[in-house]
């Protein structure tokens, strides 16, 4: 017995030492996010999965003395980035020669979107205090407090299941956060704009190179706005000029000025974009201007916030503590600032303990709207101006043009092939027959009988042929029915238990074809590549923009690297300035976003609307 008590006591020394590391490993991640804001996404990835080793000893132990087995709750990894035929990795719409920022880019999705990594973070946060309180109760207790540290270590780092919703606390205090890391990021990008606005001074040549190191810090202001708050910031910033192309006679031009080489000229037109951009100037306004008024946001929430929790501490952590060790510390001074007396014994620490908790609920009761409102302040300055989203406009449609002529010219070839393969040759065939049906109906009527019957045959199948030929240039129930009823069609004919959901009027008849057909690519994807077994459509059309979202309960890992179906996808959409967003990390779900700007067809009268309709 007093064998089994030491051991127990061993034990919890030990666990209360590698919980001790646990502030190091948060220290860590705080400066990984500290370079993460300087844009080195990279020292931020390694922070946190330096940190994993010991949540993962942590869990192993728990295991192995406290009884209490604890599972793994990480996604899997993502797989390595793959070559293209053509020697290249393709991230998006980017070609590049090696595969390390690729790499590094999706290693930082799995990681910073994991559930998991989040209550790792809170575990190093709070875990110290446990293993310090882990030290008397074995003292006392023995293997009861290792059991009681396991399930507590099994709350914080194993596997949850999905709720509904999160409770009024976790809600406000994660907005508490929303707030000071908006601050923060503010912090970093008044950090960048100090040196940018240094440079004028001196360098000027390093100018642009500061102003696109600091648009890396504002964007990821704006990303993070977007995932803590739900305001949308979108980037203004004008299209990046293109690289110099030598003249007829092989000199570089800009302006009025010849050059030998392409160097001086792409430095001055880069300088020349940084300097008449807008956005250049705006968002080293909003430096300053963000960086005070969300300061002004969070600095009382905050403060009412600490001093609730510091104040319920006091009274009934340190205050017992002092008191136990006779050292005479006052750890209750600061309610004296309000005008309060200081605690000394347990009636009033009582007394006092509603107002310590009044404080704290009342820091947080306005989190969540400050929140949203210093991210609404912050798009003022960060947000697009009307010219930087022509000129993008402009841009996107530029590069699509060309995109948009190859996929018609593949497709007039493709239609050309087929007919001249199948229904051309289908005819031929049946004028050779139509010839020998002449030529035998006197001498030999049955073989003619024969040939005729073969001949109504041949041209059924031709007509078949021919149908379905022009229903994938542009299905018949598209043009009559219009988008909606044409999708619940195509989600009947699936082999997946597919549902579709959406009120969507009659549109422009190039804009339904093209949603059609990307639907119909994403449903075969789903079933010949995700191997699901439900998916879900929701259509919505919402002021000129036609939204679709395809969801599939496949095995996911998606990749438009890996095949042509996803580029056709953002090619057919980039013709109409639309947007195609994927995600579909390993193990699924698989979710595509697609975005068509487009406007109602004005030639149908009374316009067809459908609300729901699903087949199992």
């Amino acid at each position: 017995m007093i064998r089994k008590y030491l051991t127990s006591v061993r034990r919890g020394l030990a666990l209360t030492g590698l919980a001790l590391v646990s502030w190091l490993d948060l220290l860590l991640v705080l400066v990984g996010f500290c370079l993460l804001c300087a844009g080195l996404v990279f020292a931020y990835t390694l922070a946190l999965e330096g940190a994993r080793p010991r949540a993962v000893l942590t869990r192993r132990l728990a295991g192995r003395w406290c009884g209490i087995d604890v599972e793994s709750p990480y996604r899997p990894a993502p797989p390595e980035p793959e070559r293209e035929r053509d020697g290249w990795y393709r991230e998006g719409n980017s070609l590049f020669k090696r595969s390390w920022f690729i790499k590094w880019t999706k290693r930082f999705e799995w990681i910073s979107d994991d559930p998991a990594t989040g209550r790792d973070l809170g575990w190093q946060l709070w875990n110290p205090f446990a293993g310090l309180l882990l030290v008397p109760a074995v003292l006392l207790t023995g293997p009861p407090a290792l059991r009681l540290y396991g399930k507590w270590t099994r709350w914080w780092l194993g596997p949850r299941e999905r709720r509904g919703g999160e409770g009024w606390l976790k809600r406000h205090l994660k907005a508490l956060g929303f707030q000071l890391g908006l601050f923060g990021l503010s912090a970093a990008q008044l950090g960048m704009a100090v040196p940018t606005l240094l440079v004028l001074i001196g360098p000027a040549p390093l100018f642009p190179t500061l102003v696109v190191a600091g648009r890396t810090v504002t964007d990821t202001l704006r990303r993070e706005a977007k995932n803590w708050t739900g305001v949308r910031i979108d980037r203004p910033y004008l299209p990046e000029p293109s690289f110099p192309v030598p003249r007829a006679d092989g000199m570089y031009q800009h302006g009025r000025q010849l050059y030998d080489t392409p160097w001086w000229p792409a430095r001055l037109a880069r300088w020349r974009w940084a300097m008449r951009d807008r956005a250049t100037w705006r968002d080293l306004a909003a430096a300053l201007v963000n960086s005070v008024v969300l300061l002004l946001m969070a600095l009382p929430t905050a403060a009412l916030v600490f001093f609730g929790f510091q104040g319920v501490l006091a009274l009934w952590v340190w205050r017992p503590i002092a008191q136990w060790t006779n050292t005479g510390w006052s750890t209750t001074h600061w309610f004296s600032m309000i005008g309060l007396p200081e605690a000394t014994s347990h009636g009033q620490a009582l007394a006092l303990t509603p107002v310590a908790v009044a404080a704290f609920v009342a820091g947080l009761v306005a989190t969540p709207w400050l929140a949203r409102l210093g991210a609404r302040f912050a798009k003022l300055l960060l947000g697009p101006t009307e010219a930087s989203r022509l000129e993008q406009r402009v841009e996107r449609l530029k590069q699509t043009r060309t995109d948009a002529s190859v996929a018609q010219a593949a497709e007039l070839r493709r239609i050309e092939r087929d007919l001249h393969d199948g229904v051309q040759s289908r005819l031929v065939a049946m004028g050779m027959k139509l010839g020998a049906v002449e030529a035998l109906i006197d001498s030999d009527p049955a073989a003619a009988k024969r040939l005729a019957a073969d001949l109504r045959h041949t041209s059924s199948e031709t007509l078949t042929e021919l149908r379905l030929l022009v229903r994938g240039i542009h299905p018949p129930v598209l043009s009559e029915r219009g988008l909606g009823d044409a999708v619940r069609a195509m989600a009947l004919d699936s082999p997946l238990r597919a549902s579709v959901n959406g009120v969507v009027p009659r549109l422009e008849q190039p804009a339904e074809a093209c949603a059609y057909f990307a639907v119909s690519e994403l449903l075969g994807n789903a079933a010949k590549h995700g191997e699901a077994r439900r998916v879900s459509i929701e259509l919505g059309y919402d002021d000129g923009l036609l939204r679709i979202e395809v969801t599939d309960d496949g095995k996911g890992g998606a990749n438009a690297a890996r095949g042509s179906g996803i580029r056709g996808i953002e090619r057919r959409l980039g013709t109409f300035d639309g947007t195609f967003a994927l995600t579909s990390p390993p193990g699924g779900p698989t979710k595509a976003t697609m975005e068509i700007p487009c406007q109602l067809d004005p030639d149908v009268s009374s316009q067809r609307t459908s609300t729901s309709s699903g087949t199992d």
